[in-house]
C-alpha cells in the first residue's frame, strides 16, 4: 500500500475478506468470540493474535478493518475507534496522564474539550496550562522539563485559528512531551500531522469521516506501543469503543471522503471569497483566504483553507437574523456534513464560557460557523446572500 494514494487507500486499505469473499465489508454484530477450547481461551486473553478477539468493547473485525483503514490514511502504525469524538479525546488524554502531570494546551478549543481540560483533568490532579496556540514564543515558555503532553486543535473550533504542528511538535519533544492533534477540521483528506510531528492524532469521524449525518464515532491515531498499551487498556475497561455497525457505517464514508471533502472546501473557498467584504459582515474567518492570519502555514501544513468558514455579523441579533432567514442551510451544531450547517457558536457550543473567556477566544455575539456542504456552491451563495438583507 505505500505506493497507493490516500483517496485509494480510503476505498482498499484493512480489507478482511470472510470465506464468502464479500465485496461489501462484513458487519460482524457479535458481542463475543467462541473459543476452540479453554486452553485457545486462555491463550487468548494472555495475548491475541492480530485475527483473534475475545470481546467487541476490546475489539472486533469491522471496527478493526476501520482502524487499519484510518490508520493507513494517517500514516500511523494503529488505530483505536471511539464511539464519539469526545471519547477519543478524554480516553487519549485521561489514559496517558496521571495526577500530578502537566499538560500544555492551546487555550482555542472545542467547548467540550475545553471542559475535558478545564474540569475533569484539572479535578484529578492535572496541572493544565493554557497558551495562545499561535504563539510559539508561549509553547516555548509553558513546555518545561517534564510536561507529559501538549495538546491543540491543528485548525480550532470555530475561530479557524492554525497551529503550526512541526515547531510546536519540536518544542513538545524538546522536552520529552507527546504531541497530541485533534484535527476534524483539517480532515484525514488533507491532513500531514503525523509526517509534521503529532504523536497521536485524534479525529471525531462523526464530522467528514461519516459525512451523512448518521452516526457518532471517533478514533485515536498513533505508534502501536501507544495505542495498544497505553490506550487500549483504559478504553477497553471503561467502555469507550466504537459498535460493529458504526466501524461499518465509517467504512462506507471513508470510499467518498475524498470526493466529498474537496468538494466542501471548493465551496467553502467559493462562499469565502464572495462574501469577504461584504458590507453586513465585519470579518470572514476561512484559512484559505490571504487575509487569514496564518494563511501561509495553512497552505503550507495542508494545501487547503478546509471545509469551514466563520464569519461576523456584528451582535447576536443580526446573527440571529441571519440563521432564521435561511433556506438552504440548516441551523445545527455539526459540521462536515452533506448538508451545509451554520451555528451561532456563543449560545450553542461554547455557551457555558463566561464572556470574558469567549471574547479572548474571539468567540463574539456576532460570530456564525458555516459548515459548507455538497449542495450547489451557486445555491448557497444565493441562499447567504438573501439572508444577509435580513440582517
Amino acid at each position: 500500500m505505500d505506493h497507493w494514494s490516500r483517496r485509494t487507500r480510503a476505498v482498499h486499505a484493512g480489507i478482511r475478506r470472510s470465506r464468502f469473499g464479500e465485496m461489501a465489508e462484513a458487519i460482524f454484530l457479535t458481542q463475543g468470540f467462541a473459543y476452540d477450547s479453554a486452553e485457545a481461551a486462555e491463550t487468548r486473553f494472555i495475548e491475541a493474535g492480530p485475527d483473534e478477539f475475545i470481546y467487541a468493547r476490546y475489539g472486533n473485525p469491522t471496527t478493526a478493518m476501520f482502524e487499519s483503514r484510518m490508520a493507513a490514511l494517517e500514516g500511523t502504525e494503529d488505530g483505536f475507534a471511539t464511539a464519539s469524538g469526545m471519547a477519543a479525546v478524554s480516553g487519549t488524554l485521561m489514559a496517558m496522564l496521571r495526577a500530578g502531570d502537566r499538560v500544555v494546551s492551546s487555550r482555542a478549543l472545542f467547548g467540550s474539550c475545553l471542559y475535558v481540560l478545564e474540569e475533569v483533568l484539572r479535578r484529578y490532579g492535572v496541572e493544565v496550562v493554557f497558551v495562545d496556540g499561535t504563539d510559539l514564543d508561549q509553547w516555548r515558555q509553558a513546555v518545561t522539563p517534564g510536561t507529559k503532553a501538549v495538546f491543540f486543535e491543528t485548525v480550532s473550533n470555530p475561530t479557524l485559528e492554525v497551529v503550526d504542528i512541526a515547531a510546536v511538535a519540536q518544542i513538545a519533544h524538546a522536552q520529552g512531551a507527546l504531541v497530541v492533534a485533534g484535527n476534524v477540521f483539517a480532515t484525514p483528506v488533507f491532513s500531514r500531522a503525523a509526517e509534521l510531528g503529532a504523536d497521536v492524532v485524534v479525529y471525531s469521524t462523526t464530522k467528514h469521516v461519516d459525512g451523512q449525518g448518521r452516526a457518532l464515532g471517533g478514533i485515536v491515531l498513533g505508534s502501536r506501543a501507544f495505542v495498544r498499551r497505553t490506550l487500549e487498556p483504559y478504553m477497553k475497561h471503561t467502555g469507550g469503543a466504537m459498535s460493529p455497525f458504526t466501524a461499518w457505517l465509517m467504512l462506507k464514508g471513508l470510499e467518498t471522503m475524498d470526493l466529498r471533502v474537496r468538494a466542501q472546501a471548493e465551496t467553502a473557498l467559493r462562499l469565502a471569497r464572495a462574501l469577504e467584504g461584504h458590507p453586513k459582515l465585519t470579518r470572514v474567518i476561512f484559512p484559505g483566504l490571504p487575509s487569514h492570519p496564518q494563511h501561509a502555514l495553512a497552505m503550507a501544513q495542508t494545501g487547503s483553507g478546509g471545509t469551514v468558514l466563520s464569519f461576523d455579523t456584528g451582535s447576536r441579533e443580526a446573527a440571529f437574523r441571519l440563521l432564521n432567514a435561511l433556506r438552504i442551510v440548516t441551523i445545527s451544531n455539526n459540521l462536515g456534513d452533506a448538508k451545509s450547517i451554520a451555528t451561532h457558536p456563543a449560545t450553542t457550543t461554547h455557551q457555558r464560557l463566561p464572556p470574558e473567556q469567549k471574547a479572548r477566544l474571539g468567540i463574539t455575539p456576532g460570530l456564525v460557523r458555516l459548515s459548507c456542504g455538497l449542495e450547489d456552491p451557486e445555491d448557497l451563495l444565493a441562499d447567504l446572500t438573501a439572508a444577509l438583507d435580513a440582517v
